[in-house]
C-alpha cells in the first residue's frame, strides 16, 4: 500500500488551487484568434474523442498525456496506443498519433507521445500567379511529449509533461516548448469516483524564422537592391485549466455506466463544458457518447468553433490471456460544421491489466 502524509496532500491541493486561480475561471473570447499553436487543443486520440474529451479524470494512460497527465500513473505495466484521425472530413487533413506509457517502479510511470499532422501538397500561389506557379509546398505540425506520473498514495496521483512543438510552412519554421501538469484524486469503495485538474500548454511565446521572411528592397542612391527581412511577431500558446470528474455506476458484475464531466477555462477563447457517458459490457464492448458545449454552440452564425457538439463511438477489448494483457480497438466520430466531421480509429495494447 502506498501512503502519503497530510503535508503532501496539502501541497498537492494548494498546487491545484493556484492553477485554478491563474485561469480566473473565465474564458477570454476577446482574445480569440490571437494565440498560436492551436493544434495543442486538438484531441489526437480515439476513445476520448467519442466522449468529446469529457473523460479527463478517467482517461486511459496514454490518452491521459493529452487530457490530464496524472492519469498515466494508472498503467499497471505497459500501454501502447496509436490513432489515425481523418480530421474535418473533406479537408484532406490527417492526424497520426502514437504513445507509450511504461511503469518504471512501484509508483512511477514515464511516457512518450507524438502527434503529426499531414495536410497534403498545397499549391503555391503568388500575386503574379494567383492560380499557382506549378510548384507545391507542405505544412508540418509535430508535437512530441515526454511525461512523468507518480502515485503519491492509493488516492492521489500527479504528473507533468514537457512538450516540444515544431511548426513549418514552406520556408518558415517555428519551434518551442510547453508544460502540462495534472492531479487525480480517486475515492469510493471500488474507486468509482474520480476527480482531476490539469494545467496545459504553459510556455514561452513562439515566433517564426526562415528565408520566407527575407526580401529584396531598394534604397535611394544605391544601384543594387538590399537584402532585407521582416521581423516575425511573437505569439502566445493556448494555455488552459481543466477540471473534471467521473463516476462509475456499477449495475451488476457484467455491466457498468461511467458518467464524465469536464469544465475547461481557456485563456484565448470561450469556456467549454463537456459531458459524456460510456457503457461497458463485460469489459468487452464499450459504447460511448458525448457533447461539447460552448456559448452559441447551436447558432451557425455566432458559433466560434468547428464542433457542433455531438460525438459518439464504440470499442471492443479482447483478452489476450497473458497476465491480463488486452488489445482494444476504438472508433469515434465528432460532428462539425463545416466539413464532414472527425473520424478517429485507434488501437491500444495493454500489457498487464490496467488499474
Amino acid at each position: 500500500m502506498i501512503k502519503t502524509t497530510g503535508k503532501s496532500f496539502k501541497a498537492i491541493l494548494c498546487a491545484g488551487v493556484l492553477a485554478l486561480g491563474s485561469s480566473a475561471f473565465a474564458g477570454n473570447p476577446d482574445r480569440a484568434g490571437s494565440a498560436g499553436g492551436l493544434q495543442l487543443l486538438v484531441n489526437p486520440w480515439a476513445r476520448s474523442n467519442a466522449l468529446s474529451g469529457a473523460n479527463m479524470a478517467d482517461a486511459s494512460p496514454v490518452e491521459s498525456m493529452h487530457l490530464n497527465v496524472a492519469g498515466m500513473a494508472f498503467v499497471n505495466k505497459t500501454e501502447i496506443s496509436g490513432t489515425h484521425i481523418n480530421y474535418l472530413s473533406g479537408s484532406d487533413v490527417a492526424i497520426n498519433s502514437a504513445g507509450i506509457a511504461q511503469r518504471v517502479g512501484e509508483t512511477s510511470v514515464i511516457g512518450l507521445s507524438i502527434s503529426s499532422y499531414n495536410f497534403g501538397d498545397i499549391r503555391r500561389t503568388t500575386v503574379e500567379t494567383p492560380d499557382g506557379d506549378g510548384t507545391f509546398f507542405n505544412v508540418s505540425l509535430v508535437n512530441i511529449g515526454v511525461s512523468y506520473a507518480k502515485a503519491f498514495s492509493n488516492s492521489i496521483y500527479g504528473g507533468v509533461t514537457l512538450k516540444v512543438i515544431s511548426e513549418g510552412v514552406a520556408d518558415l519554421t517555428s519551434n518551442g516548448i510547453a508544460f502540462d501538469a495534472g492531479i487525480n484524486y480517486v475515492t469510493g469503495d471500488r474507486d468509482q469516483l474520480k476527480f482531476g485538474i490539469a494545467l496545459r500548454n504553459v510556455g514561452p511565446p513562439m515566433s517564426f524564422a526562415g528565408d520566407g521572411l527575407s526580401f529584396e528592397a531598394t534604397a535611394p542612391g544605391r544601384e543594387h537592391p538590399l537584402a532585407a527581412e521582416f521581423r516575425s511577431a511573437n505569439y502566445e500558446l493556448p494555455s488552459l485549466v481543466s477540471i473534471g470528474a467521473s463516476y462509475d455506476f456499477l449495475i451488476n458484475e457484467e455491466m457498468a455506466i461511467t458518467a464524465h464531466g469536464t469544465f475547461v477555462a481557456n485563456s484565448f477563447s470561450e469556456d467549454n463544458y463537456m459531458v459524456g457517458l460510456e457503457y461497458n459490457f463485460r469489459e468487452l464492448v464499450y459504447l460511448r457518447a458525448g457533447h461539447f458545449l460552448e456559448n452559441n454552440i447551436f447558432d451557425d452564425q455566432l458559433r466560434r468553433v468547428v464542433y457542433t457538439g455531438l460525438s459518439f463511438g464504440a470499442g471492443v477489448e479482447l483478452d489476450l490471456g497473458k497476465a491480463g494483457s488486452r488489445l482494444s480497438f476504438d472508433y469515434a466520430y465528432r460532428a462539425t460544421n463545416p466539413f464532414g466531421g472527425i473520424h478517429a480509429l485507434g488501437v491500444r495494447l495493454h500489457v498487464g491489466k490496467s488499474q
